[in-house]
């Protein structure tokens, strides 16, 4: 699922790029938890639970339905 996770993060990077942020994988758990870290201008930003909530956790759920959760660490 790790490969899965991965290649989704690869579709949303370019538009975090875009705004001077980034995601990186940092792990994906048997329960279908996936940790990521934002980092650049995202990292600090404060609408940075919105991205993460409504951008990424929704995109990798929809591609991937064995996502139950995406928390940034």
């Amino acid at each position: 699922m790790k490969e899965k996770v991965q290649t989704a993060l690869d579709k949303i990077r370019p538009m975090l790029q875009a705004d001077g942020g980034d995601v990186m994988l940092i792990a994906v758990e048997d329960d279908g938890t996936v940790k990521v870290k934002l980092t650049g201008a995202c990292g600090g930003c404060p609408m940075s639970t919105i991205t993460l909530k409504q951008g990424i956790e929704r995109q990798l759920k929809r591609e991937i339905p064995e996502v139950k959760e995406v928390l940034s660490v």
